[in-house]
């Protein structure tokens, strides 16, 4: 597995920053307004995961507490969200 870095926007304004540091495997410092509150260890044996994997351990992190913990399966797909004003809606209406 190659470097890597992923940014996650968690829904209550946290935000958790992947990365690998080589051998060491997948793990993400979580921060609200650039302030570490909390991370996700090193993931076991994810130095050696595929990208298939990379995403599933990203997407079954619950991080609910300081210390992040892999759940045993990703949550279902949330319904989209909705493309309201500004940017969106010029596209979807027409640019005026």
């Amino acid at each position: 597995m190659g470097q890597i870095g992923v940014r996650v926007v968690i829904f209550d304004g946290r935000e958790a920053i992947w990365d690998t540091d080589g051998a060491a495997g997948l793990e993400a410092q979580v921060l609200r307004n650039g302030t570490l509150v909390g991370f996700v260890p090193v993931i076991d044996g994810s130095e050696d995961f595929d990208e298939q994997q990379i995403i599933d351990a990203i997407a079954r992190t619950d991080y609910d507490q300081p210390v992040a913990r892999q759940r045993p399966s990703a949550p279902p797909p949330a319904p989209p969200l909705p493309m309201e004003g500004g940017f969106f809606r010029r596209f979807r209406d027409g640019f005026r």
